[in-house]
């Protein structure tokens, strides 16, 4: 069985009926915004009232913050479409278009600040001194005290530095992004929060209303039976 809504005038199922009465009256005040003759005797479905909790939020959104940002018009988004928000930045990002600075800053990043790049480094030093000062007897290349070693080890320096300082930036982009989803994260959660409540109070007052309905149908049933006894007495 079906009914019809008073506000879109479309049949809905029977089960999805919500009586007026029992919507909030910020929402009920929303709904007559749009439709100024919907009263407490009026009937609506429960997916038109999910619509209208979702715009009673984002309004109240632009009311506490003001003009809703990019952020926050994506959490909306999402809550309407049933959707995840957040998702892992390093998976997310799309490495095609870093540039060869970005691309080579992560590379030397990731190489290193590991124990790969420590011990091969230490291996390096090692044969290098071994080879001039055992196997050329501190003849070779560069003797004793390995001035063009050292010229190297500058050069390392010098460059090290500065793509140190790009990985900082690179790693300092990913912590923005990631804070950005912990963000979206939080203000869905409270929204979520905010619309069980809104759920959780419609089920209380429905529950009541139909605690109240049986209570009458069984006061009706008790007055049937005393009457029935009163007439057989007499």
């Amino acid at each position: 069985m079906n009914f019809i809504s008073d506000i879109s005038k479309k049949e809905f199922p029977q089960s999805e009926k919500v009586l007026a009465k029992l919507v909030r009256k910020p929402i009920i005040e929303l709904i007559k915004r749009d439709n100024p003759d919907f009263d407490e005797n009026c009937h609506l479905a429960l997916s038109e009232l999910n619509d209208y909790r979702e715009r009673y939020i984002s309004e109240f959104l632009q009311r506490e913050v003001g003009q809703l940002d990019d952020l926050e018009k994506r959490v909306v988004q999402a809550m309407r479409d049933k959707s995840l928000v957040s998702g892992n930045p390093d998976e997310d990002e799309d490495t095609a278009n870093l540039t060869l600075g970005q691309r080579v800053a992560d590379k030397v990043a990731d190489f290193g600040g590991s124990w790969t790049f420590i011990i091969s480094f230490v291996i390096f030093l090692l044969v290098w001194i071994f080879i001039n000062a055992f196997v050329f007897f501190n003849k070779g290349f560069d003797p004793y005290p390995f001035i063009l070693l050292n010229l190297i080890l500058s050069c390392v320096a010098a460059l090290q530095a500065p793509v140190i300082m790009m990985s900082q930036n690179r790693q300092e982009e990913k912590d923005r992004s990631r804070a950005k989803n912990d963000y979206m994260v939080n203000l869905k959660s409270e929204l979520e929060i905010r619309l069980l409540h809104e759920k959780l109070d419609h089920l209380i007052l429905h529950q009541e209303q139909t605690l109240i309905e049986v209570q009458k149908v069984q006061i009706d049933m008790m007055n049937d039976i005393l009457a029935r006894v009163e007439k057989k007495e007499d």
